[in-house]
C-alpha cells in the first residue's frame, strides 16, 4: 500500500524496495504479482530488491530458520520463480523447496521490474550476477561490487550509506545509539536474531564512539561527503542515503540546501 501510494503521487522519482525477502513469509509468486503490478501503476518507475530474508521478519509464521546455505537455495528457486512467472503464461515449478502450481501474472508491464539482489559474500554475489539486473549492499567494501561485475553483472550497484545528520556531532550519535545501533552488528547477526529483545541484548553496550566510526554525525557537510566518497570509491553507483539523527526535516534541510549540490558533484576518485 505504501508503495502504490508513492507511485500515485509522484511522477519522476524511483521506487525500490530495499529489500524484500520473496521466499518465506512471502511466496515469491505473490512478491512477482505485487512488483508487476507496482511497475504498471508507477509507469516503470519500480525496482525490487530483494534478499535471503533476515530471521527477525520471516521466523513467525512458525518455520525452522535454516543455514546460510539452504537460506540460499530458497533465494535462488524463489528468483527462478519470478523470472518464469514474468515470461507470462500458465508456468509450473518444481523446487528442492519451493513449488508453484499452474500460477499466472495476467497484468505484466511493457518493461519488467529490475530485480536488485542484495548481496554480502561471495554466494550471495554469485547470484546476483546470474540471476538479478543489479546489486544492493550495505558497506562500502570494494569487493562486493567488484565480485559482482567479475561474475558477469552489469546492472547498477545500490548500497546504503550511514549519516546521522543533527546540529552537533553528539546529539547526532546519540539519536543512532538509541534507534539506530543495531546497524553496527553487521549482516550475521541481523540475519540471525529473532525478536527486538535481542537486539538490544547484542547492542548493549555500543557507545557514541562506537557510532562515530561507522555513520557520518553531525552538521558538517565535508564529512558527510567524505562518507559518501567511500561507497562511490567501493564502486557503488546508486547511493541510498540512510539519516540515522533525531531530526528528518533537518535533514532533508540540510540535503536540499548543502549536501545534494555536493553530492551531484561527486565522482570515484582518481588517486
Amino acid at each position: 500500500m505504501l508503495f502504490a501510494n508513492i507511485a500515485a503521487r509522484t511522477e519522476r522519482i524511483g521506487i525500490v524496495t530495499g529489500v524484500t525477502c520473496p521466499s518465506f513469509r512471502y511466496h515469491p509468486a505473490l512478491v512477482a504479482q505485487q512488483a508487476a503490478t507496482l511497475q504498471i501503476i508507477s509507469d516503470g518507475r519500480f525496482t525490487l530488491g530483494v534478499g535471503s530474508g533476515e530471521r527477525l521478519n520471516e521466523h513467525v509464521i512458525g518455520r525452522d530458520w535454516p543455514s546460510v546455505r539452504v537460506r540460499h537455495e530458497y533465494f535462488r528457486e524463489a528468483l527462478e520463480i519470478i523470472r518464469l512467472l514474468w515470461q507470462g503464461g500458465y508456468q509450473h515449478y518444481e523446487g528442492k523447496h519451493l513449488q508453484l502450481d499452474d500460477a499466472r501474472i495476467f497484468d505484466l508491464p511493457d518493461r519488467l521490474p529490475e530485480i536488485c539482489v542484495a548481496v554480502s559474500g561471495p554466494e550471495s554475489i554469485q547470484i546476483a550476477a546470474e540471476l538479478g539486473d543489479g546489486l544492493f549492499a550495505t558497506e562500502p567494501k570494494s569487493e562486493l561490487a567488484s565480485g559482482y561485475t567479475d561474475g558477469g553483472g552489469t546492472g547498477p550497484k545500490y548500497v546504503e550509506v550511514q549519516l546521522a545528520w543533527a546540529p552537533d556531532v553528539e546529539a547526532a550519535a546519540q539519536a543512532v545509539v538509541e534507534k539506530g545501533r543495531f546497524a553496527l552488528t553487521g549482516w550475521k547477526v541481523l540475519s540471525e536474531l529473532p525478536n527486538p529483545v535481542n537486539f538490544e541484548a547484542a547492542t548493549s553496550t555500543v557507545t557514541t564512539e562506537d557510532v562515530k566510526q561507522v555513520f557520518a554525525c553531525g552538521p558538517d557537510v565535508d564529512v558527510h561527503v567524505a562518507q559518501i566518497q567511500k561507497f562511490m570509491d567501493a564502486g557503488f553507483d546508486h547511493l541510498v542515503l540512510q539519516n540515522g539523527g533525531p531530526d528528518p526535516d533537518g535533514f532533508w534541510r540540510f540535503w536540499t540546501d548543502e549536501l545534494q549540490p555536493r553530492v551531484r558533484e561527486l565522482g570515484p576518485s582518481t588517486s
